[in-house]
């Protein structure tokens, strides 16, 4: 195969780019078309009652025989929509970022074309286990977002009672802003392990370090997860610091205990 030139390089990404910005407008057309039947049956499923996480619990709960609400309650929330415009616009940007999230396997795809004609065969297996293992751990926080820290966030902060005296109503722009951000975030941070185990190979950190600076790593981590958080209550702060490092423990046990570059 002839060497490439700086400006066929050029070409190519070009290429790349076309191609990755043809497969996210396909999902996105896709996704705005099919919104209505995602929002009721996807996005909205944590409002109702038959969710699977909130029928797990009551599963639990009769199997434990426990009695606490948490448990036992019946739950639903009902949106209202206090913005004019909101509908249009969130239509447009959830189908955005879900085409952006399930485009993530063919973006790796690509980025794995583009560089592995310029890697060496031992550094072409890791590079593709590292993408491989990358996309997967992202689907797996944002299944972990979606199906648990973001249903336990809604239950509990749409049930907290400041007062007697005051309704809890939501507003469809917070729901939505909670979602995201939390879903998102989620599969961001199940990246951790892999981002650790990289900086392994290359020699920055190892397991001796990683186990030397856990307390100021969780006290960034407790940090991260207070400016991520859309809300400031302890639940949620709590709801996405405790995975995270639970994913920082994982870390240590993952990367291989190598001498850090000083």
């Amino acid at each position: 195969m002839a060497e490439m030139t700086f400006w066929d390089h050029l070409d190519e990404l070009r290429r790349v780019l076309f191609r990755i910005f043809g497969v996210w407008f396909v999902l996105a057309v896709g996704y705005f078309i099919a919104m209505p039947w995602l929002f009721d049956h996807v996005i909205l499923a944590p409002c109702h009652n038959d969710f699977v996480f909130y029928s797990l619990l009551r599963s639990m709960g009769e199997s434990l025989q426990l009695t606490d609400d948490f448990f036992t309650k019946e739950f639903s929330v009902k949106l209202i929509n206090i913005n004019l415009a909101a509908p249009f616009f969130i239509h447009m940007s959830t189908a955005f970022w879900m085409s952006v999230v399930t485009a993530m396997p063919y973006l790796f795809f690509e980025i794995w074309n583009f560089i592995r004609p310029a890697l060496y065969p031992n550094e072409q297996k890791g590079v593709k286990r590292a993408l491989c293992v990358g996309t997967v751990m992202f689907f797996i926080g944002v299944l972990v977002g979606y199906f648990m820290v973001y249903p336990l966030t809604l239950r509990f902060l749409s049930t907290y009672e400041l007062s007697a005296e005051i309704e809890n109503r939501i507003s469809l722009n917070s729901y939505i802003d909670n979602f995201m951000v939390l879903v998102l975030c989620m599969g961001l941070a199940f990246e951790l392990p892999l981002v650790a185990w990289l900086l392994s190979l290359m020699g920055v950190v190892n397991k001796a370090f990683l186990r030397k600076y856990r307390k100021h790593a969780i006290v960034i981590i407790v940090a991260v997860a207070a400016i991520i958080t859309p809300t400031g209550d302890p639940f949620t702060l709590s709801v996405v610091a405790i995975p995270l490092c639970l994913l920082y423990e994982l870390s240590i046990l993952l990367i291989k205990d190598k001498k850090v570059i000083s």
